[in-house]
């Protein structure tokens, strides 16, 4: 279920309860939480069970790869998961059910059963997915005008990691007859998308600054936390494109995507 991401989710259903100031509704946060991760753990569970064969190459530690979790007992509690993130969303508004149940149910489900092994789309909805954590914990806490371009900004920060993490996974998605976009557009092409890419996402982290929308604090841990990170790994890919580089920029992008969050908690949270 991928205990460390969970623990990145809630937390940042907090951080933004923090900085729309409703960090005082315990109920409306528990509720949020919960929907945020038995979505996210059941997405997770179901994306093992689907990709045991390229597991059984790319990420051989995982308890399904190393039989440790019988398909079956995972099958069973992805559907649980989703069921009980799907009871909690009905305690919440309209808007944010509509979000959880209308997009993400649908979207997480459709992502591992069918859009992931479509070039680029797949990236695009995991990208979609964390800027949805945004708009979704806005609606909840009744301020999604303030979410907005957080969603953005985490939407092209994810964009580009998850292009990475393709081109480190080459090997084991060829091996499984996968077509992701470095495999259908070639590793070249491939790096040069998220060298693009990256540039956009780090030119636009910048303009909430520019525009007087966040202070000082979001441009410092934005500058050293992002920015030279994300330029560092755009760097080692173009100057080596190969998988065992992605795989270290996959790496140093992980650290920028919870850097990027911390930024974004406290552009919101003294925002001008």
């Amino acid at each position: 279920m991928r205990p460390l991401n969970l623990t990145i989710s809630a937390l940042t259903i907090m951080m933004i309860a923090h900085a729309l100031g409703a960090i005082g509704d315990a109920a409306l946060i528990v509720s949020a939480i919960m929907v945020v991760l038995s979505y996210n753990a059941a997405a997770n569970v179901l994306n093992d069970y689907m990709d045991q064969e390229t597991d059984a190459l790319n990420r051989p530690d995982r308890p399904l790869s190393k039989g440790e979790v019988k398909p079956k007992t995972a099958l069973i509690m992805a559907l649980l998961l989703f069921a009980i993130g799907t009871a909690c969303a009905f305690m919440l508004s309209f808007e944010a059910k509509l979000v959880a149940i209308g997009i993400a149910l649908p979207l997480l489900i459709l992502y591992s059963l069918r859009l992931k092994k479509l070039p680029l789309v797949g990236n695009i909805v995991v990208a979609l997915m964390l800027a949805l954590t945004f708009l979704f914990a806005g609606f909840v806490f009744n301020n999604v005008e303030k979410v907005l371009v957080p969603a953005a900004l985490a939407f092209g920060l994810t964009l580009v990691r998850e292009l990475v993490k393709d081109i480190a996974d080459m090997d084991g998605d060829k091996a499984a007859s996968m077509r992701t976009f470095p495999i259908a557009a070639g590793m070249r092409l491939a790096v040069s998308l998220s060298v693009f890419l990256a540039m956009i996402t780090g030119l636009g982290a910048l303009l909430p600054y520019r525009f007087g929308l966040y202070g000082e604090i979001y441009l410092l841990i934005l500058v050293f936390g992002v920015e030279i990170p994300m330029m560092t790994s755009v760097v080692l890919l173009v100057k080596n494109p190969a998988i065992s580089t992605a795989v270290k920029s996959a790496q140093i992008l992980k650290f920028s995507t919870i850097a990027g969050l911390l930024a974004l908690y406290f552009g919101m949270l003294y925002a001008v």
